[in-house]
């Protein structure tokens, strides 16, 4: 099968096994993938990673137990091992035997066909178009914000960072009553969420003025600083930026400060599909442009252009 292969020195669609049918596991035929910035990072050395890139997608199980045959699916991206105590206590995606599709032992998404685990299977609903349906796993990280923090009635909230995350994130934290400040650096992308009445500003206008909880998803080593900066005393920092580079931390404001910092990656997937489904996040605008898998080493290229929103890999009739 066609694969996008990063082989530690470069990414290259190349020829790639199919991956095996295994009891309990599902083949999956690809139909839309998303790059992500994980995926950019993980060309630059995050995780050490060798494999099929590709952690963000939609397709129809070909091969796999009843009843998933046909039915067109996403998929959760942590493959736990379903014993350990971790797992026992439902938090599988903490697994320490886990695979992580496309990130961490395990081969991902930018491929024809994927393997995921059956019981990491959501169907989607049919109301729910492939192109919105991609966007489930980012939007599941948002809403696992929602999972780790209780937001108080009138919580004052700062997005730092107008990119792919920040942009849902922004939108599923109005969604759950926050009144929201979006903080980018592109008019065009800010004007998405201004559109659904969510609260923009230029980081280069931005007041800095402090936030009850601050979300960094700037994608950069030094989001943090900011958002350090933007948290109110006993306010609580979300972080959600992977990045490969190492950077400087100055904890003593956290200290002073006593900010809650919390680490939140991935995230519930009904809710998210439940939101698709009834159009209460709108991932349209998030798309820049679709890239055939054949071209899918373009396609990192592309994404990583400064401002560019989320590129698409189609990869059937590729």
């Amino acid at each position: 099968m066609l694969a996008l292969v990063w082989n530690g020195t470069e990414a290259r669609v190349t020829e790639h096994a199919e991956p095996r049918s295994e009891a309990g596991v599902a083949l999956v035929r690809v139909e839309l993938a998303g790059v992500c910035n994980t995926d950019l990072e993980l060309v630059k050395g995050y995780m050490g990673f060798r494999g099929v890139l590709g952690h963000e997608f939609v397709g129809t199980v070909v091969e796999g137990p009843a009843p998933w045959p046909g039915k067109r699916v996403v998929g959760e991206i942590n493959f736990a091992c379903g014993k350990c105590e971790w797992c026992k206590r439902g938090l599988g995606r903490h697994c320490p035997q886990r695979r992580v599709m496309g990130i961490l032992r395990a081969d991902g998404a930018f491929a024809e066909l994927v393997a995921v685990p059956a019981s990491n299977l959501h169907e989607v609903p049919a109301s729910v178009p492939s192109d919105a349906a991609v966007f489930t796993e980012p939007l599941a990280a948002a809403f696992e914000i929602l999972e780790q923090v209780k937001l108080e009635p009138g919580c004052k909230a700062t997005v730092l960072g107008d990119g792919k995350l920040g942009l849902l994130v922004a939108q599923v934290l109005q969604r759950a009553g926050a009144e929201v400040l979006a903080v980018g650096k592109h008019a065009d992308k800010l004007a998405n969420l201004e559109r659904r009445g969510i609260a923009v500003v230029s980081r280069d206008q931005w007041d800095r003025g402090a936030a009850d909880l601050v979300v960094e998803a700037t994608g950069t080593p030094e989001g943090f600083a900011a958002a350090v900066a933007a948290t109110k005393p006993r306010g609580t920092l979300v972080l959600k930026s992977t990045v490969a580079e190492s950077t400087r931390l100055d904890l003593a404001p956290l200290v002073i400060n006593e900010i809650t910092v919390v680490g939140s990656r991935c995230g519930p997937f009904e809710p998210a599909l439940q939101a698709l489904a009834a159009e209460e996040v709108d991932v349209r605008p998030v798309i820049s442009e679709r890239v055939p898998l054949r071209d899918a080493d373009e396609a990192l290229r592309r994404a990583a252009v400064p401002g560019r929103l989320k590129v698409l890999i189609e990869v059937r009739d590729s």
